[in-house]
Order: C-alpha cells, then sequence, then structure tokens
C-alpha cells in the first residue's frame, strides 16, 4: 500500500503504511517488526510502538524500548501478558519489583497498575485480554 498515515494503537503517531490489523488470521515476523520500531525516527524518543492485532477484546503491541527508558504507571481493563522479546526489563506491579531478561513473560490481572523499565535495549509483546464486553 502507498497510502501512508497514523497506524491505530500506535502509542507515539509514527507515520507507517496502514496494515490489517484485524481478520481471519494474522502473521507476522516479530524480528522484522522490532528491526522496523528502531529504525523508525520515534525510536530516538526512547521508546515506539505499534499494535499488530486489535480486535474488540483482544489485542497484542510490539514496543521496542531503549535502555534507561521508563513507560510510568499503566494500568488495563483486561488482563495483560508482558512477553520479553530482546533485552531485560525490571516491571513493578501490585508493589512487587519483576525482574525480566529475554524469554521470560509476567501476566498482570486486570487494573493492576504496573510500569517498567529497560535495564537495555529491549522489546516486549504485550497482549491485552478484556472480558466480555469490555474496551
Amino acid at each position: 500500500m502507498s497510502k501512508v498515515q497514523s497506524q491505530r494503537g500506535s502509542t507515539r503517531g509514527a507515520a507507517r503504511a496502514v496494515e490489517p490489523t484485524d481478520g481471519p488470521w494474522l502473521a507476522f515476523g516479530l524480528d522484522a517488526e522490532i528491526e522496523r520500531l528502531q529504525e523508525e525516527p520515534y525510536w530516538q524518543s526512547g521508546r515506539n510502538s505499534k499494535t499488530i492485532v486489535h480486535y474488540p477484546d483482544f489485542r497484542m503491541v510490539v514496543t521496542a524500548i531503549q535502555a534507561n527508558t521508563t513507560i510510568h504507571e499503566h494500568r488495563t481493563a483486561g488482563r495483560l501478558a508482558v512477553q520479553i522479546l530482546r533485552g531485560h526489563v525490571r516491571m513493578h506491579a501490585n508493589g512487587k519489583e519483576f525482574d525480566l531478561p529475554a524469554g521470560r513473560i509476567l501476566v498482570v490481572d486486570q487494573a493492576i497498575p504496573y510500569d517498567l523499565n529497560a535495564i537495555e535495549d529491549s522489546s516486549v509483546l504485550l497482549t491485552i485480554a478484556w472480558p466480555d464486553g469490555d474496551d
């Protein structure tokens, strides 16, 4: 597609070619998605994200984060799985600290506040599932 616009769900407003985020099936190369995030100008601000799946009750977001960058307190109405694809992060959730090197997954229940700090250049896959009827 040659038309360029802000990708729905991009947290940082990077201009991208529109790609499908829903349908009967979706397939991704996560390494390629991470490389593209790190090549976009917004990566220089410390982080860059892209929603790769967007259904009313389910979402997946790839985020690349530079070392020493913090994503301050967030919370979601749905359950959240944070999968560390590359690097090393520390998260705080519900008063507890979690040390998460690449290959680890942390699941946070709905409405629990969390924050994340990249110890080194890192990438994470956030998967969010909402209860029926919530968005």
